[in-house]
């Protein structure tokens, strides 16, 4: 079922703190332990989510893009896995690995971070500043499964030109587009 995420965290709110395992590596990551970065993307994703499978190879090719002008990036599957289990972490790693991922993959069990974020589908953008500032909440870009568009990731890009030249990203976003996290 496709879902349209609400906005339910404000512009400039700061980034939730978190500590989970990396799916590839096993280690934990936290929002403390990432370096410096002039623009911070946590995305939360699935491995089964029709959204996510349209996206994924343009989303990691923009990733790569602007990781070397000073984008960092994580991901975050906080679907229930026993209900979902192609979203299990041994399956999300093998995704994580076979698409090589340019960032970690983390798996919120609890589903505690993604409450915290206030994600609310797959795929789910939260685009901050140097300061961990929320400066976008929207979608990648207007294609959708079946709807025939290209996949761009223009809506998505546009926020991280503007965010990397210093510049203040504008506040016409539109709302992220996905299938609903699978809550317990």
């Amino acid at each position: 079922m496709t879902f349209e995420a609400e906005t339910t965290v404000s512009l400039g709110s700061p980034a939730s703190a978190f500590s989970l395992p990396d799916v590839v590596t096993g280690k934990n990551v936290s929002l403390q332990d990432l370096s410096p970065s002039k623009a911070l993307l946590i995305i939360f994703l699935c491995r089964h989510c029709p959204h996510v499978i349209h996206v994924r190879k343009a989303l990691l090719d923009l990733v790569r893009q602007y990781q070397p002008a000073g984008l960092a990036c994580i991901s975050i599957c906080s679907n229930d896995a026993i209900k979902y289990p192609d979203d299990a972490p041994d399956k999300l790693r093998e995704m994580a690995i076979e698409c090589k991922f340019p960032f970690p993959l983390l798996y919120d069990e609890s589903q505690a971070v993604a409450r915290a974020y206030g994600a609310r589908c797959t795929p789910d953008f939260f685009l901050y500043d140097a300061q961990h500032r929320l400066a976008y909440r929207g979608r990648f870009d207007d294609s959708t499964p079946g709807n025939g568009k290209p996949v761009t990731g223009n809506d998505l890009r546009a926020a991280m030109e503007q965010l990397l030249a210093g510049k203040p990203v504008s506040l016409d976003q539109k709302p992220g587009m996905g299938c609903s996290i699978k809550w317990k």
